[in-house]
């Protein structure tokens, strides 16, 4: 009896173990076992975690227009330089007179002409020496010809032997002496009147004028300021580049000037390039001409310069939004073998205008760089160019946020 029990209880055993293989199987179903299979099944579609514990990389996908390749271009420098405009064209009118002055004929902002009489300065007490020294000459010149009688009748007596030579010699020495005191009164008449013309204040420019320096009534001494004539018919700006830069530079080259004020840059030409560098500063003189015909412009106001220098070799280039930085280090984003990878590269010149760079080293002109700074990206994580945005993924930057572990989110 007790021998067909355990018979009986291993036959059992046996069933109970071959069910669970054919459970295991697929070939058995248990109570609840299309449940749990819908919830496996579901689990592995939807990304949930497996036995393992991790979750399915889901790979970047990026559009064609987010993914751009290093390009062969030139890149034309460009040179700045800022300052004030000034007016070459500058006269400081002085009085070459002392005196009061009389009058001042124009104000500032008036427009004057070469030659113009702008002012007065007192003339009472040279107007009596103009008269003293005139009255001066012409006694000198009746003396002149009263020697000059003398000494031709002295020669016809001399003839005669009427009178010696000595006699002679005195009176050619007397009209000889009456000439030279005929020439001093003169020079000193036209002295004078150089004086008088002094008194008289006149333009030596044509242009505009910028400042009275003294008014009517004031005593004025020689040399002192009157007025400032400014001519705006030219202007010019200077300016100072590098000597590593200025034997790019020469005379007559085309700049761009931006003039506080003014909407539109106007053009300039390089008038002059110093000889030599500024001490201490390593750096050249620039001086850039405006034309100013219409005067539209004014000495003083603030302007900006560019000089254009073109480029004569091609660069390796990748657009500026493409570059990254991390502690002081430039570096793109590049796919490869359908990987994400961090790419350290070094820059040469740049084209701000145009939003390019040169790389000098770190990629070639076939890797694929990621066009602009996406977050959240990982070094190693997959990647897809795709011809068009999937719908279950928005955008590349989402789905790098999306997929990021969580310290780098």
């Amino acid at each position: 009896m007790k021998k067909k029990t355990w018979l009986l209880g291993g036959a059992v055993v046996v069933a109970l173990a071959g069910a669970g293989g054919a459970y295991m199987a697929g070939a058995i179903k248990l109570p609840g076992g299309d449940a749990m299979a819908k919830s496996d099944a579901k689990a592995a579609t939807s990304g949930k975690a497996g036995k393992d514990g991790k979750k399915p990389e889901v790979p970047l996908e990026f559009v064609p227009r987010e993914v751009v390749q290093p390009a062969m271009a030139r890149l034309p420098s460009v040179l700045e330089f800022s300052g004030p405009l000034v007016a070459p064209q500058t006269a400081i009118v002085r009085a070459k007179a002392g005196g009061t002055l009389l009058a001042l004929n124009v104000a500032e902002g008036a427009r004057v002409q070469p030659g113009q009489v702008l002012g007065r300065i007192e003339q009472a007490e040279l107007g009596g020496r103009v008269a003293e020294r005139g009255a001066q000459l012409e006694s000198a010149r009746a003396l002149l010809a009263q020697a000059e009688r003398t000494h031709v009748s002295n020669e016809r007596l001399a003839q005669q032997q009427f009178i010696s030579p000595i006699a002679l010699e005195n009176s050619r020495a007397a009209l000889d002496t009456a000439r030279a005191q005929l020439n001093a009164s003169q020079a000193s008449l036209d002295t004078t009147r150089v004086g008088l013309r002094d008194a008289s204040i006149l333009a030596p420019i044509a242009g505009i004028v910028a400042r009275r320096h003294v008014l009517p009534g004031e005593k004025v001494s020689p040399e002192q300021q009157v007025l400032t004539i400014v001519d705006l018919a030219r202007l010019e700006l200077a300016g100072a580049v590098g000597t590593h830069e200025v034997s790019r530079l020469e005379p007559g080259m085309a700049v761009q000037v931006q003039v506080e004020g003014l909407p539109k840059a106007v053009e300039g030409r390089i008038a002059r390039i110093a000889p030599a560098a500024e001490p201490g500063t390593r750096s050249i003189g620039i001086t850039i001409a405006i034309a100013n015909p219409k005067e539209a412009l004014r000495a003083g106001q603030y302007a900006l310069a560019r000089v254009t220098l073109p480029d004569d070799t091609d660069r390796l280039t990748l657009p500026l939004s493409a570059l990254g930085n991390t502690a002081g280090q430039d570096h793109v984003w590049v796919i490869e073998n359908g990987l994400l990878a961090r790419r350290a590269v070094t820059l040469g010149r740049r084209d701000e205008r145009e939003g390019r760079v040169e790389l000098l080293n770190g990629v070639t002109a076939g890797t694929q760089v990621l066009a602009a700074r996406f977050d959240n990206l990982r070094e190693g994580a997959k990647a897809l160019i795709v011809a068009a945005r999937s719908s279950a993924v928005d955008s590349a930057a989402a789905t790098a946020s999306a997929s990021a572990p969580d310290n780098v989110k």
